[in-house]
């Protein structure tokens, strides 16, 4: 394998799918949330640059073409499983997730099927959009993950009654309760709108692959 700047980041890409997992196993909360989250943010910059560099400086691989849509995929899934495990919000990404997911294998699956006519199915406009969303949700509901256990932290050894007398001002609020919860619930707010988003989007383009791909599936 050459390797070059598109493909170094492209590997990046793909070893930081399984860290995302990693920093939850190793490392305690919030650290582990704050991890996740700049390692998923830092891939998906990359995603863009990586086939950026790549297209003007010439440096266009097999192998980094190859790789790249398995390091994207691979860096969804597993944060996907992350929240899944690990999130405050894991209920509510459950289905969304496993929408994401099925329609990723199944277009994989036409894609490997179809062979040399997998070319009908190129990558829509709307299906970079619904990666886009993707990505954003992902990325603020690990967000979320961390402000939620920041917020932990900040109210260790307050009861109830007053963790309630710091929100409604009525004592000092020192640790930045306030602003902890505020992050904390937008960010899981606009993060869940968005994952539904994207799921339903997954929908939309998986089944407009599906469609163009029949014409392909019938028995002779």
């Amino acid at each position: 394998m050459k390797m070059t700047l598109p493909n170094i980041l492209t590997l990046f890409r793909l070893l930081a799918a399984p860290a995302v997992i990693l920093s939850f196993l190793i490392l305690p909360r919030p650290f582990a949330d704050w991890l996740a989250f700049t390692l998923f943010v830092g891939a998906a910059v990359t995603d863009y640059v990586d086939g950026y560099l790549a297209r003007r400086l010439n440096q266009v691989s097999k192998i980094g073409t190859m790789l790249d849509p398995i390091a994207d995929k691979a860096m969804v899934a597993l944060a996907l499983l992350a929240l899944a495990v690990w999130s405050p919000l894991a209920a509510a990404v459950v289905l969304p997730g496993a929408v994401i997911l099925f329609r990723e294998v199944f277009v994989s699956g036409l894609r490997e099927f179809l062979g040399d006519v997998a070319g009908t199915l190129k990558v829509t406009k709307l299906a970079k959009w619904k990666t886009a969303v993707q990505m954003i949700a992902i990325a603020l509901l690990l967000a979320h993950g961390a402000f939620n256990s920041n917020l932990g932290m900040a109210v260790f050894g307050m009861d109830a009654e007053m963790v309630s007398a710091v929100l409604d001002g009525s004592v000092d609020d020192p640790v930045g309760v306030r602003g902890k919860l505020f992050r904390a619930e937008w960010s899981g707010y606009i993060g869940l709108g968005l994952i539904w988003l994207a799921a339903v989007l997954t929908g939309i383009t998986g089944w407009d692959y599906f469609s163009k791909a029949r014409a392909h599936l019938g028995e002779d």
